[in-house]
């Protein structure tokens, strides 16, 4: 009698300890799925994310493709131009600066500056819109594109109808003459080279000048172009660069 009592005892001990194993079981694999759940909620979130920003903020169908045809960025507004070759020469190392005084590199290096020249404007025109007559050569301001030329040197002369632009959100570029020595021209691009931030270059055939620079409302021209003329040039950029009315970061 006291066997079968200790069994039947042994029994329900047995069938409660394996009922506990197969709640526990089932409570960790609830508590796993809930988990694995939760991973793939998060992924599909950071999907979504990602696909909203790839959009461009959900701009119409085709109008990232556009941008970059016309080699505009919707984000900086500044034109990119495709069929304008980037100069990518290696540039002579500018020397140490010799005069540190604007108005003074501009007299050794016998170039003519201008301060604080008329405003001419600075409507933005249609993009297909005719160049506008500037009124000093190079333009130093005017009415102009809504695109504004990205920053970089060219090896082409881009239409001023956007560089111009580009000198209202505080530019400085560098223009020299098509027919300037290959060393003058590296020599020109070293200084580009050393803080190309906020800066342009490109050949100018328009100009009668052999080198110039021109920021907005203010320029400085060189009929010939001189070792001198790099320092008042470096001159003139540390001091008028950033100095647009209208500023974009550089």
């Amino acid at each position: 009698m006291a066997n079968r009592k200790e069994e039947r005892e042994r029994l329900r001990a047995e069938r409660l300890a394996a009922q506990k194993s197969a709640t526990s079981d089932d409570r960790r694999r609830l508590i796993l799925g809930y988990f694995v759940a939760g991973i793939l909620g998060a992924l599909v979130i950071a999907g979504i994310v990602v696909a909203v920003m790839n959009s461009g903020g959900g701009g119409t169908p085709g109008e990232e493709e556009a941008n970059e045809a016309a080699g505009f960025d919707p984000n900086s507004g500044f034109r990119v131009p495709q069929d304008i070759e980037l100069d990518e020469r290696e540039g002579t190392p500018p020397p140490p600066l010799q005069q540190g005084d604007l108005e003074a590199a501009a007299k050794a290096a016998g170039c003519e500056l201008q301060l604080d020249l008329p405003d001419e404007g600075n409507t933005h025109l249609n993009p297909d819109a005719k160049t506008p007559e500037y009124k000093t050569n190079p333009p130093t301001s005017g009415d102009h594109s809504p695109e504004n030329l990205a920053d970089g040197a060219y090896l082409e002369y881009p239409d001023a109808i956007n560089s111009t632009h580009s000198l209202e959100h505080g530019r400085i570029e560098i223009h020299y003459s098509p027919d300037l020595s290959e060393e003058d021209q590296l020599a020109l691009k070293g200084l580009f080279d050393s803080d190309p931030q906020g800066m342009l270059m490109f050949p100018d055939p328009e100009m009668p000048y052999e080198v110039a620079a021109t920021a907005w409302t203010n320029m400085i021209t060189c009929d010939q172009y001189s070792p001198e003329a790099l320092d008042a040039i470096t001159d003139f950029r540390d001091e008028l660069r950033g100095q647009g009315p209208e500023q974009i970061p550089l």
